[in-house]
């Protein structure tokens, strides 16, 4: 009979440590340095050999760190032998498979079992469950976000968004916002902050950067002469000539509609150094074009958040189609969707982005830079195994090149035919999308000859 896994406070120095050939294996001076800090959170895995060594068999890392650290013991959970990882799984599947096991209980075997060495693949093909499903439990499990979400009986896909804004109050709690009253909303607004995080991570490290080399930033310039710093592309030089890159002495960052930067060259004390307004608005005269109104600022900022809005649905809508596409059978109703497409929209299948169809399709063609690169096709020369998803990727990118940023202020029969299969096929379309849908009913086809 086996006996029950004890927990015990041991000297990592006496442990017996493999080697680990895992990639990682190696210490870095950072690994180290958070384990002198806060100690082994997570116990080591081991077993006690009939000579009382204590070998350990998952957590070896972690050991030498603590060794290296100069920590003198060191939480060790004893099982019986190694076998006993299989018992434990044996138990897990069993339990799994009860009636009423919750997304947390799942989520916490899982995470046990990954704690005693057993692969996330191992446990999928165990279990029956996918191995990004595991792998995502076994994230959410070990973030005190995640695991506390679970505990609150949030699903594992929830308590996974939720860890990875942790250490963002304002994100989580518009999350939390968004799980209860918007669930289905929870894809479009998780990728909307990622995409937001991103910009101002980009924003900082390029400020970072310019002000390194020496170079003043700035806020935004203006537009008349009350301002003291407009941009050069506004000002004569004091002999008349127009001002140019060369007489910045700052710059201003602007972001763009999908959240990357740029500099604008900007003089600042324009007025003391001689420079003049090139354009007769900017001059001390009456002006003839005044500043924006209240309404037209309005326009101007829903113009910008739809835009945004709209890049990051177009990424929620490549993870759903290639989603999609990884599954065993091709979705209901595809060949009809496939013929329609090609009948009444025929830029579809002739003007698709073969980059996009690739990703969606999770087609690994190697990368060329050759004129008339097609991966897709690539992928095709190479296998004649489920063509249904090749055309199924062929015609989903090419219904995604016509959508850009601003098609929710244009949207056409293409937009709506596309979005509304997506949907009878399970995906839920954004506030943004949803205006494309809400533009009018469908009558006669718009598509280009």
């Amino acid at each position: 009979m086996n006996a029950t896994p004890t927990l015990e406070m041991i000297d990592p120095a006496t442990l017996s440590v493999d080697i680990n050939v895992r990639k990682d294996a190696a210490l870095t001076a950072d690994f180290i340095a958070s384990i002198k800090e806060h100690g082994v959170m997570e116990p080591v895995i081991a077993h006690r050999k009939d000579d009382g060594t204590v070998h350990v068999l998952m957590g070896q890392r972690r050991t030498r760190a603590a060794v290296e650290a100069g920590l003198t013991s060191i939480p060790v959970m004893i099982i019986d032998s190694p076998e006993e990882a299989e018992r434990i799984v044996t138990q897990v599947v069993e339990n799994i498979q009860r009636a009423g096991l919750t997304e947390a209980d799942e989520a916490d075997a899982y995470h046990q079992l990954s704690l005693i060495g057993v692969s996330a693949s191992v446990i999928a093909r165990k279990t029956g469950r996918t191995k990004s499903t595991v792998e995502s439990a076994i994230k959410a499990k070990t973030s005190d976000t995640g695991a506390a979400a679970l505990g609150k009986g949030h699903t594992i896909e929830e308590a996974l968004i939720l860890a990875e804004f942790e250490a963002d109050e304002d994100a989580t709690g518009e999350l939390e916002s968004v799980i209860r009253d918007e669930p289905d909303m929870l894809a479009h607004v998780a990728q909307q902050l990622r995409d937001r995080r991103e910009s101002a991570a980009a924003l900082t490290a390029l400020t970072a950067e310019l002000e390194a080399a020496g170079t003043t930033v700035v806020d935004a310039p203006g537009y008349g002469t009350d301002s003291d710093n407009l941009a050069v592309t506004s000002l004569n030089r004091a002999d008349g000539e127009r001002a140019s890159d060369e007489d910045a002495n700052a710059v201003y960052i602007q972001t763009r509609y999908d959240g990357t930067h740029y500099t604008i060259p900007v003089v600042a004390g324009w007025k003391e150094l001689g420079f003049m307004p090139r354009h007769s608005y900017l001059s001390p005269s009456p002006a003839t074009k005044g500043p924006m109104t209240e309404e037209q600022k309005a326009e101007r900022k829903t113009l910008i958040e739809n835009n945004k809005a709209m890049q990051s649905a177009t990424t929620v809508r490549h993870g759903f189609v290639k989603t999609l596409l990884a599954r065993k059978q091709a979705p209901k109703g595809w060949q009809y969707f496939t013929v329609h497409a090609i009948t009444h929209h025929p830029e579809t299948a002739s003007s698709y982005d073969s980059k996009t169809a690739e990703e969606m399709l999770g087609a690994k063609t190697g990368e060329s830079s050759g004129w008339g690169w097609n991966p897709l096709r690539d992928h095709v020369a190479k296998s004649t195994a489920r063509p249904e998803f090749s055309l199924l990727a062929l015609v989903c990118a090419g219904y995604e090149k016509t959508i850009a940023k601003d098609s929710w202020r244009s949207p056409g029969q293409t937009h709506r035919d596309y979005l509304n299969q997506l949907i009878t096929w399970g995906y839920t379309p954004s506030e943004v999308e949803q205006i494309i849908l809400d533009s009018g009913a469908p009558a006669e086809d718009d598509t280009a000859a």
